[in-house]
């Protein structure tokens, strides 16, 4: 069994779908796990652990309530308030689809294969294995009729063109962007319900939902475009072949690590440092060294794990989109707590 079956096993509509069906519950686990772990793990010496507890609760529950609503979307009362940016059929019209599809190809009687026949009627109204799979798309004959059904049952990555790029790009920074709000309205909102609201915690959360979004999640998304409109228009100059996924992998991640790795930080704490403190009245060292306020680390580094997604979202493989809310609420708590890495070896 090859890679390219696994890739089209993976990139089955109904694959896809039954991920995103899974998405709400892994988020509410990995919310779980991480105000346990924040709460009543070894590195938290707080001796109120009620109010701790409270406050995590509420940060917690506000930033995984946004990733939830950013990418589903919201209805009260079968009202839609606001619409998913992560919206996909469900697994059962799906499957219906895939049914009217095989059944349509067969009355064609444009296939011999009785193997293939037989695989396609068994699996006809469930998602296809890694057997199934390898069988169809080695069996299958090379007319075209029999090829366009083969792209309609496993669709091929989309390949976006320069206005579509910046048309993800945006989707996907909107989804970033939601979290990270609701990590610092619920991390405020803790701070009041508990009394410990200041302005330096207020200020604290602004900076570090600014470092979470422009350095782990908008400026590697405005990379991964850059390099990817760049690569476009090169293929169109006749200067570079036609890129494979792969390849558009690649270009990607160069993208990422130039824009959102290296310089995301900087630009954070620039900003940080010459606006937000300004506008929240509090007066900038201007002996301090760019970073004396928040430094790279290896969580950081560990969040750009999204960046995989929001690569493999623009190389066309939607199955990777599920895991986004999820990456992104980790980015929201932390905004939330206005975690700054100076203030811990404090």
């Amino acid at each position: 069994m090859n890679i390219k079956t696994i890739a089209k096993y993976i990139d089955q509509p109904s694959v896809i779908s039954k991920l995103h069906s899974k998405m709400p519950l892994c988020l509410t686990s990995v919310a779980t796990g991480v105000w346990g772990y924040e709460t009543f793990g070894k590195n938290n010496k707080d001796k109120n652990k009620f109010q701790q507890g409270l406050k995590n609760a509420i940060t917690i529950s506000s930033a995984a309530t946004a990733a939830y609503v950013g990418a589903k979307g919201l209805k009260i009362k079968n009202k839609t308030i606001f619409e998913g940016l992560l919206t996909n059929p469900t697994t059962q019209e799906v499957l219906s689809k895939q049914s009217k599809i095989i059944t349509e190809y067969l009355s064609k009687g444009v296939l011999k294969d009785n193997v293939l026949i037989k695989t396609l009627n068994k699996a006809k109204n469930r998602t296809f294995s890694l057997k199934e799979t390898e069988t169809i798309l080695q069996r299958i004959p090379q007319d075209k009729i029999s090829q366009k059904f083969l792209s309609e049952i496993f669709p091929e990555p989309e390949n976006l063109n320069s206005k579509e790029i910046f048309k993800e790009i945006k989707r996907l920074s909107l989804i970033g962007l939601i979290p990270v709000a609701g990590g610092v309205a619920g991390g405020v909102a803790a701070d009041i319900i508990t009394g410990t609201n200041t302005k330096k915690s207020f200020s604290n959360k602004i900076k570090e939902g600014t470092y979470q979004y422009l350095a782990n999640i908008f400026l590697c998304n405005v990379g991964a475009g850059a390099a990817l409109f760049t690569s476009e228009k090169l293929v169109k100059a006749n200067l570079i072949k036609p890129l494979s996924p792969v390849k558009k992998l690649g270009v990607i991640f160069s993208g990422i690590f130039l824009t959102g790795i290296l310089g995301g930080s900087l630009i954070a704490n620039y900003i940080s440092k010459k606006c937000i403190d300004p506008i929240l009245g509090q007066k900038c060292d201007k002996n301090k060294r760019i970073y004396s306020e928040r430094k790279p680390e290896a969580l950081d580094i560990a969040l750009h794990a999204d960046d995989i997604a929001t690569a493999g979202v623009l190389s066309g493989f939607k199955w990777i989109e599920p895991a986004l809310p999820v990456m992104y609420f980790i980015s929201g708590y932390r905004a939330g707590i206005g975690y700054r890495n100076n203030l811990e070896k404090k």
